[in-house]
């Protein structure tokens, strides 16, 4: 055989679990979770701009999936780093729907500590569940 798989090499993803006493704070903790795998000093990031992020889902795990989606594609479209300002996740009829303040800078290398180029959240034992009081994610993020 030309080829043979070398292990323990090295990895391209990084893992992370968030908690939450509620929705909003468990999605603010894996926000800034994310954001923290790319620079390693998220207080450095200032209030410069805001977006305004939306979205609608049936189910909860891929509300946070695709609100996480979304800081990456800031990161990767407009070099712009963001972090939650207000949240908030309302359940209707069914659909989970996020409604989120961000508020943050472009990169600034000379201030902001790269750490990794995350790439994308994958799929890869990606849960949302509640655990007595309590919210829990379980993030896979491809760098």
């Amino acid at each position: 055989m030309p080829y043979k798989y070398l292990e323990d090499v090295g990895t391209a993803d990084i893992a992370f679990e968030a908690t939450g006493c509620d929705l909003p704070e468990l999605f603010t903790a894996a926000a800034d979770a994310t954001m923290n795998v790319m620079i390693e000093n998220i207080d450095s990031i200032e209030p410069r701009e805001t977006r305004h992020i939306e979205f609608k889902n049936d189910k909860l795990d891929m509300l946070l999936f695709d609100f996480l989606q979304e800081l990456i594609y800031f990161k990767d479209a407009e070099r712009l780093l963001l972090r939650v300002h207000e949240m908030r996740i309302d359940d209707k009829d069914g659909h989970y729907f996020l409604d989120a303040a961000t508020e943050g800078e472009p990169l600034d290398v000379a201030r902001h500590e790269q750490r990794a180029d995350v790439k994308a959240v994958t799929l890869h034992d990606f849960y949302v569940k509640k655990i007595d009081d309590a919210w829990k994610a379980s993030v896979l993020l491809d760098i």
